[in-house]
């Protein structure tokens, strides 16, 4: 990937810019260190308009939202905003630097085990529950949904953090909403019934998209991918049960309730999605945080075009059809 795209300067505020970490549709992550006293250094992410973007006032209004959002947000599983700047005329946010992958880059090397699986679920349906539940001043619900759940938004780092990014699309029905034309938003493959035909979207409308990276995740494939984005599209309005013959009833049931067609039909919340997944982990062997880490390690230690090592066999005394859960343990959190 390419260190800086061009027009982007190597210093921002008291940051310098070190690599590029993704790009999406409005903006692009860089990887930056910040310096201090007695040779204090810290590693962060900084999030930046494209460089054709920058200076258009409707696109960074976009991205000062984004920021003033993520900074009243604080949970272990959401990426933290710390700052916003403007250095010579360029916006700029300062996020957590996770050390680690987005899951989308990791599933194109392997996927998951499904105990992995779920415990990622857990932590997602988490920190939507979170979302979901997040209150003005007042202690009044603002109605906020993420709706770019995908694998690309899910990062996962080396000491076994899941956390959610890009809340650059979220909607708040309390807060002024800001599009871009008519686009919908969100990647279509991932996106619910109601966002496809732009009607209301709800907490429910996350849960949908959960639903289509958990079966990616255990399938290898999604549920409604077609020849083409109209296909897609269409196939999601119908929302027809995917066929899941190769897993177990109850991660089927987990993955069709998510799917259901009509946002009512699918959890009521996002905690009784995370119950159900903690639930059907109890039948697994036990994984934890670490267990995840070591997933993560593993996979980005193959370089590029290298095959990736196989996991370590099991112990056979873990091979068991029922346990009881393990502690999850205390998670630690970059700042």
């Amino acid at each position: 990937m390419d260190l800086l795209s061009p027009g982007t300067p190597s210093q921002l505020g008291p940051y310098q810019l070190l690599k590029r970490l993704g790009q999406g549709g409005m903006a692009e992550v860089y990887q930056g260190m910040v310096y201090g006293a007695s040779g204090f250094e810290k590693l962060v992410a900084l999030k930046l308009l494209l460089p054709e973007l920058r200076g258009r006032g409707e696109f960074e209004r976009l991205l000062i939202e984004e920021a003033k959002l993520g900074a009243r947000l604080s949970h272990r599983n959401l990426v933290q905003v710390h700052d916003l700047g403007l250095d010579s005329g360029t916006y700029y946010v300062r996020m957590d630097y996770v050390d680690g992958a987005d899951l989308g880059s990791l599933l194109r090397r392997e996927r998951p085990s499904t105990e992995l699986a779920l415990l990622i679920v857990e932590e997602v349906a988490l920190a939507l529950d979170y979302v979901h539940r997040f209150a003005d001043d007042s202690g009044r619900p603002i109605g906020l949904v993420h709706r770019d759940i995908s694998p690309s938004n899910i990062l996962l780092s080396r000491a076994g953090e899941v956390k959610l990014a890009d809340f650059g699309i979220a909607k708040a029905t309390q807060l002024a909403e800001i599009t871009r034309g008519n686009a919908r938003k969100g990647k279509y493959a991932y996106m619910s019934p109601e966002q496809i035909e732009k009607d209301r979207v709800t907490p429910q409308s996350d849960q949908f998209s959960v639903g289509v990276t958990l079966m990616e995740m255990c399938c290898g494939r999604r549920p409604y991918d077609g020849a083409s984005v109209m296909e897609t599209m269409d196939r999601i309005r119908q929302a027809e049960p995917p066929e899941l013959s190769e897993c177990s009833p109850g991660l089927q049931a987990l993955i069709r309730r998510c799917l259901q067609r009509e946002p009512t039909a699918r959890f009521p919340g996002a905690d009784d999605l995370r119950h159900q997944a903690a639930q059907l982990r109890r039948f697994l062997p036990p994984v934890t945080f670490r267990d995840l880490g070591n997933w993560v390690t593993r996979l980005l230690a193959a370089k590029d075009g290298e095959a990736v090592a196989p996991a370590p066999a099991r112990p056979l005394s873990e091979e068991v059809t029922q346990v009881e859960p393990r502690e999850p343990g205390k998670v630690v959190v970059t700042l």
